[in-house]
């Protein structure tokens, strides 16, 4: 962490650099005057000649007057800018200190203090005959350039402070801070700033969510997501004291509530950063829960992302890390009751999982699998059944792709067909239909595929069913004969919905289910018998 600036940093050093600035021109101008204009009268002629004869006695009213004036912009440009950054700050944390540390807007100020030091002392250097004609040729452009100067200055500020910018300025200070953790010497000044930074980005959203300001709490949910992406490409070339917590940061809340053997875990891992980030985006997933869903799902969004760069990097730690958020965040989802929300993370878990298969991360994958039929179970028992049939057609969709890539479908198969076991030894039967419904889906994929032997798998696990809910599965898959469903949903998919030829699989399929019940030793006493499991019109 930088040291605080002292007395002498902080007043002295300006004061002595602006006075010596505006010192230095005024006398390089008075000199010019005296050794080369003469400062006196001439006989020169035409308009511009005559515009610089200055009159002695005349002057001496006006030039005071370029002082006056430089001052007074200098007074509305102070007035109006801290206004603005003080109604900036009450907003946006950390804005005052951002806006005085940016070199444009200290360039203005100093430029205008500068001026209006040169006209103090251009002001008392007019006398009965001589007239420093540079020195007021300069300060009457100076006062000209500080007056036009006043318009797009105000119109920079107002870009400076607006919220996107504002945002993206401290994504930029992050990322070229943690650049700078490639030297030893600047480790220990760096962690600090990024951490700040994240902090910072998490207040932004946290304060756009209580003023519902969708757009820049979107904004700076991307920005910490564009943060640890960046992040990612020079982590490699850190150095090693950087994966350590530091004396500057081990104090920060969220570290300092964790168990020490956990603060070892993250140094050993070398996830320190990204798991402060995913912390962030958790505490602000469980703020926006109720007042703007919308948010939660742009961060399951942003995790995935970052996912999917640690799996093009290998990072088989941060993949491990960005699991468990997503997991945390559809534990969060379901206390919550939210339904819709957990049907969009639930979509971005199986992309983040299909990431993992085509990236050969199969054993990532089935575990991440093994994740989803546990929050599947979790939601039956907590009667959302609607969840629970996500994650059936979620799992079998991650099936074909697994067994598309290489074959690598078969722990997933199983898992998948365990979803259910638990939910009937608790004699649950409602909503149990969606989990059959896309196991039969499933085996028609493998029959199209010629994998026999898996689709006589699933046959045979729901051999016992009953051919009342046989006959109710046939006719809804029957009756799907369009992809898209009739309202807008970002999976742009019906999830009962196969492509003909895989439809067509059904009589083969159901065909096998009666072989295996018969090989089973038959249906439970009272159920129908075979034959009412005849092909249904569509």
């Amino acid at each position: 962490m930088k040291k605080p600036l002292t007395t002498r940093q902080l007043w002295l050093v300006p004061i002595a650099v602006l006075a010596s600035v505006a010192l230095a021109g005024f006398v390089a101008f008075w000199l010019l005057d005296y050794f080369v204009t003469g400062g006196g009268h001439s006989d020169a002629s035409g308009p511009i000649g005559r515009y610089v004869l200055f009159d002695p006695a005349s002057i001496t009213d006006s030039i005071p007057a370029l002082a006056g004036m430089t001052a007074a912009v200098l007074g509305i440009v102070i007035t109006v800018v801290s206004i603005i950054v003080q109604l900036s700050s009450e907003r946006y944390t950390g804005v005052a200190q951002m806006f005085l540390r940016d070199k444009l807007n200290l360039a203005v100020m100093a430029y205008f203090v500068i001026a209006c030091v040169s006209g103090v002392w251009l002001s008392m250097s007019v006398h009965q005959d001589f007239v420093p004609r540079a020195a007021v040729l300069a300060m009457l452009g100076a006062t000209t350039l500080g007056l036009v100067l006043m318009l797009p200055y105000f119109a920079y500020v107002f870009r400076f402070l607006e919220p996107g910018s504002i945002v993206a300025r401290i994504r930029r200070d992050a990322v070229r801070t943690v650049v700078g953790a490639q030297d030893a010497d600047k480790v220990a000044e760096s962690q600090a700033p990024a951490l700040a930074a994240m902090e910072e980005l998490t207040d932004i959203t946290s304060n756009s969510i209580s003023g519902k300001d969708k757009i820049i709490a979107s904004r700076s949910v991307d920005a910490i997501k564009d943060f640890v992406i960046e992040y990612l490409a020079v982590k490699d070339r850190a150095h090693e004291s950087w994966f350590q917590i530091g004396e500057t940061i081990r104090d920060n809340p969220d570290f300092v509530a964790m168990d020490p053997e956990s603060l070892r875990d993250l140094e050993r891992r070398r996830t320190w950063v990204e798991w402060k980030a995913l912390r962030q985006y958790l505490g602000i997933y469980n703020e926006a829960q109720g007042s703007m869903p919308d948010i939660n799902y742009l961060i399951a969004i942003d995790t995935r992302y970052i996912g999917e760069a640690a799996a093009a990097r290998g990072d088989r730690e941060l993949i491990s890390l960005v699991f468990r958020f997503m997991n945390s965040y559809l534990r969060a989802t379901l206390n919550a009751r939210a339904v819709r929300t957990a049907y969009n993370v639930l979509n971005q878990y199986r992309k983040l999982v299909e990431a993992m298969v085509r990236a050969g991360l199969h054993e990532i994958a089935s575990d991440a699998v093994g994740h989803m039929n546990y929050y599947g179970r979790t939601s039956y028992d907590m009667q959302l059944g609607f969840v629970t049939e996500t994650v059936a057609y979620d799992i079998s969709a991650l099936c074909e792709l697994a067994h598309q890539i290489g074959g690598h479908d078969e722990q997933m198969l199983g898992l998948f067909l365990e979803l259910d076991q638990p939910l009937r030894a608790r004699k649950q039967e409602l909503g149990l239909q969606g989990i059959r419904k896309a196991q039969v889906k499933l085996a028609c994929y493998y029959l199209e595929a010629g994998e026999s032997a898996r689709a006589r798998r699933i046959a045979h696990d729901m051999c016992m069913e009953t051919g009342d809910r046989l006959r109710q599965i046939r006719e809804q898959l029957e009756r799907v004969e369009s992809k898209d469903f009739w309202e807008i949903i970002d999976r742009g998919r019906n999830f009962e919905y196969m492509p003909p030829k895989q439809r067509a699989r059904m009589d083969t399929f159901f065909a096998w289910v009666e072989e295996e019940a018969a090989a089973a030793g038959g249906r439970p006493a009272g159920e129908p018998s075979p034959p009412e499991l005849a092909p249904v019109a569509g």
